[in-house]
């Protein structure tokens, strides 16, 4: 019976593609080597073990609506889901190098891109959880099945700047957020009523009046 294995051997951005994606580099080790996997569905659940670096005190500033004050970091700072992925492996029969696609988003309603946009260097620790079917040849030779076992697990330390890059790369000197749509719509009354040119412009006129700076009309 198959006995796979996974290890992280990189991660790059995928160009090109409908949304943000992160391509991780899977190394499948399978044990006996001599037995032969016709195919394999692969599902994966990425965590980030946020409690498994330090962080600067320009990091901590930005994390602070995720974890709340740094003193209490000790109560609050903690392993959060990231994403979910899956993909297909082919045929193979001691080892194969598989691309996960991880789909990511750059709305900062969402936790983990909080997280990524708030790290500046250094490396996020990850945890991969994998499960799945194997489809197999038995001893006989006749196709068997079996289930990927719930233990397997796999780290990787992502660089930083890898997750910095690919946003860069989609989303080039910009950000994005989610609203409701009434709030949207009193923002864009409030941008027509005073002749405001972008929403840039907006939002730094909204920032000024919340400094106690007169709003220029």
């Amino acid at each position: 019976m198959p006995d796979l294995n996974f290890r992280v051997d990189g991660a790059e951005p995928v160009s090109f593609a409908a949304t943000p994606t992160l391509s991780l580099k899977i190394l499948v080790t399978n044990s006996p080597p001599t037995e032969v996997i016709h195919s394999a569905v692969l599902q994966v659940q990425i965590q980030i073990e946020a409690s498994r670096r330090r962080y600067s005190a320009a990091e901590q500033s930005k994390l602070v609506d995720l974890f709340g004050d740094p003193d209490r970091w000790s109560l609050t700072l903690r392993s959060m889901l990231w994403t979910h992925a899956n993909t297909v492996l082919s045929s193979f029969s001691q080892r194969t190098l598989a691309d996960v696609h991880v789909p990511c988003t750059f709305d900062f309603n969402v936790a983990a891109t909080k997280y990524f946009h708030a790290v500046e260097e250094g490396e996020i620790p990850l945890t991969l959880l994998f499960s799945g079917t194997i489809f197999y040849a038995g001893p006989t030779g006749a196709l068997q099945v079996a289930p990927i076992s719930w233990n397997k697990v796999a780290r990787y330390k992502l660089p930083a700047q890898v997750w910095r890059r690919m946003m860069d790369e989609y989303y080039p000197n910009s950000a994005w957020l989610t609203i409701r749509r009434d709030v949207f719509a009193r923002l864009l009354e409030f941008k027509m009523r005073y002749g405001i040119a972008t929403w840039e412009e907006m939002a730094e006129h909204c920032i000024e009046a919340l400094d106690g700076e007169p709003l220029h009309q």
